[in-house]
């Protein structure tokens, strides 16, 4: 793991709160943060905060043939991950020594300690016996990695169920949980894992080190246990050198909160297995709370209807007068009207000139049609006449008929445009009259 490391400025600091035995969350030094348990849908999933450390441990079986020199017992596999997603110190892929010192902890404090009956795991003598995996995910750091551990995978052994199984001969049945109720692993007793940071070569002793504790500590003592205040295994790390009475003391820790820790898994699996048989709703998406600002839905709340028209008046009363309106305002300019306001507007000496233009504008139209009727019927007329007075000349050949017309000139087209162009300056002149009769 490749932290940040901290300053010279941070790390005086959190020497000097030790000193004067304060720490940065607020707890004493022997105080352990709060633990809560949560299962997940599938027997052998849960998941523990031990403040905001937080740790996912999952359990899985199956069935395989036996070590050779352990013919009638289990196997046990237990495995640590620490990802990136939990710390950015954390390199995928690799194996760090914090991430094998942790494995090996969890594996002497759970497999050595013999908490768990493998022969019980046994199907058959020297051919299949039960294989318990189990899974620990760090999701995200806040320091002490093996208490949180010991405990999710402590809880996630007690939580399993395997499947129910029949030997008959040399046939193995595997029942699903729908035909037989899963079988639950015998557990002798339930190991847990105290952490004690120790600061200037054991002068000041913390319990439950925090991250940042974690950085400027001097060494390490892990102590496992179980309620009967037997000492499964215990582990001193960082070069330190300890007294036998610091050894009891944390060892007299230890176990009061053991037995805590073991009164709180020992309830919260009570309570899981009571909800199961209710049929009641358990989960991840049950046990987070329900936050109001990611809630679609309101609850609704009881308006009062009471003394409205009084609460009315009161408020008209207490506000202030509104200011002064005109009903009919000045307008300065012609051509000008304010939109939305339902004021008369002052178009009315631009209307009278449009109607002028409009009716103009009729008459040229009606004029233009007359000329253009009166042409069509002279071209009409003289068409005819040239029919009449013309033959038809006919060619002798034997294909189509065709028929000749040449265009003869019309002296009469020039006549009737002209008298066009007169009708048509007679009645602008008509049209300028009547304009400057209704102007006077």
């Amino acid at each position: 793991m490749k932290a940040t490391p901290l300053s010279n400025c941070e790390r005086r600091f959190l020497l000097r709160a030790i000193e004067e035995r304060k720490r940065l969350d607020g707890r004493q030094c022997y105080d352990y943060r709060n633990v809560r348990i949560s299962f997940g849908a599938d027997y052998g999933c849960c998941i523990v905060e031990l403040g905001k450390t937080r740790v996912l441990a999952q359990v899985s079986c199956e069935l395989v043939p036996p070590k050779p020199n352990r013919p009638t017992e289990g196997i046990l596999f237990f495995n640590l991950e620490l990802s990136p997603m939990a710390a950015p110190g954390f390199e995928p892929g690799r194996q760090s020594e914090l991430l094998v010192k942790l494995n090996r902890l969890i594996e002497r404090c759970l497999r050595n300690s013999r908490c768990i009956d493998t022969e019980s795991l046994c199907v058959v003598a020297g051919e299949k016996v039960w294989q318990i995996r189990l899974d620990l995910h760090l999701l995200n750091h806040d320091g002490n990695i093996i208490d949180a551990a010991s405990i999710a995978g402590i809880v996630a052994l007690c939580h399993f169920r395997r499947p129910d199984v029949s030997v008959q001969g040399e046939e193995v049945t595997v029942y699903t949980p729908e035909e037989r109720d899963p079988v639950p692993l015998s557990i002798h007793h339930m190991p847990i894992c105290v952490s004690f940071a120790f600061f200037q070569q054991g002068t000041y002793l913390l319990v439950d080190p925090s991250e940042r504790e974690e950085r400027v500590m001097d060494g390490l003592l892990v102590i496992a246990m179980n309620k009967h205040r037997e000492i499964c295994t215990i582990q001193s790390s960082g070069g330190i050198m300890l007294v036998k009475d610091q050894v009891l003391r944390c060892s007299k820790i230890t176990a009061v909160k053991v037995a805590e820790i073991t009164e709180l898994i020992q309830k919260a699996l009570e309570n899981d297995q009571k909800v199961r048989k209710e049929g009641g709703k358990f989960g991840f998406a049950e046990s987070i709370p329900n936050q109001k600002i990611t809630a679609f839905k309101m609850e609704s709340a009881a308006v009062n209807t009471n003394n409205v028209e009084e609460q009315a008046e009161e408020i008209i009363t207490k506000a202030d007068p509104p200011s002064e309106v005109f009903a009919k305002p000045i307008l300065h300019t012609p051509g000008t009207a304010q939109i939305g306001e339902g004021i008369e507007n002052s178009w009315g000496d631009l209307e009278e000139s449009e109607r002028e233009e409009a009716a103009e504008e009729e008459d040229e139209s009606e004029a233009t049609a007359f000329e253009c009727q009166t042409m069509e019927t002279e071209d009409t007329s003289t068409m005819r006449e040239t029919k009449k007075d013309e033959p038809i000349v006919l060619s002798d050949s034997e294909e189509e008929e065709v028929v000749i017309l040449e265009p003869q000139e019309l002296p009469r087209k020039t006549r009737t445009q002209t008298n066009l162009k007169q009708e048509n300056t007679s009645k602008k002149a008509f049209n300028k009259r009547r304009r400057k009769k209704r102007a006077a």
